[in-house]
């Protein structure tokens, strides 16, 4: 084997074990490349969503034109627009219920509200467990890939007679290119896990906001309707 085997080569050359790992590796990488890019997609689109419709809702107007307007859209609702539907669908299912307190009513519409927060950012969240896995193990896969190449290139040379570095260096070569597969596939996973997690808490956080201040608001209008004089 020549000094300037290629990288291709030594791939095609190592043992089945090593292959192994290193195909392995490869695929962990693409799979990690997808969710990556699919993830920006849907975060952005759930961010710039957010901030849509919290422009619609804050410019002002009255909440039952808000929830129809939405409806007439034609497109299915997401993100904050889901948690708002939710909230005021149940606000006026409760305010049907003639025995229903003021403080009941809201009540089981901020737990609607919850429930849907709690059911985006689970689907926000999908997939970023697979990232961290991919982030944590792919090293020592590699180094494990690493650890059998050298093995076996030590192996061979205690059967040669006479040892130089040009015996054993493809063997090493080919070894460490498991390892730098490894850290190929770990290094983006991790960064994107770290940046994917921060960007999720984030929404997490401007849901929850939304959610509080929106319940403010539901609590003023059963004030209202309260106290207002019956006629």
């Amino acid at each position: 084997m020549t000094a300037d085997t290629s990288i291709l080569q030594l791939v095609l050359e190592a043992s089945l074990p090593v292959q192994a790992v290193m195909l392995a590796l490869l695929l962990a990488s693409i799979s990690s490349w997808a969710l990556i890019l699919g993830k920006r997609r849907s975060l952005r689109r759930a961010e710039q969503g957010a901030v849509d419709f919290e422009e619609a809702f804050w410019s002002g107007g009255n909440l039952a034109e808000i929830y129809r307007r939405l409806g007439e859209e034609g497109e299915e609702p997401a993100g904050l627009e889901r948690v708002f539907r939710a909230g005021f669908q149940e606000f006026s299912r409760m305010r049907k219920h003639s025995a229903a307190s003021p403080g009941s009513v809201v009540d089981a519409a901020r737990r609607a509200m919850r429930v849907s927060v709690s059911r985006e950012i689970d689907d926000a969240e999908r997939h970023l467990p697979f990232l961290a896995t991919v982030g944590s193990v792919s090293p020592y896969v590699g180094l494990f890939g690493t650890v059998w190449g050298i093995m076996t290139s030590f192996r061979a040379l205690a059967g040669q007679q006479q040892a130089s570095l040009a015996t054993v260096a493809p063997g090493i070569a080919e070894a460490l290119i498991a390892t730098a597969l490894g850290l190929f596939a770990a290094i983006p996973a991790v960064v994107a896990y770290n940046h994917y997690s921060n960007r999720t808490e984030r929404l997490a956080n401007r849901y929850e906001t939304f959610v509080e201040e929106f319940t403010s608001i539901l609590q003023r209008h059963t004030h209202a309707a309260a106290t207002a004089p019956q006629r």
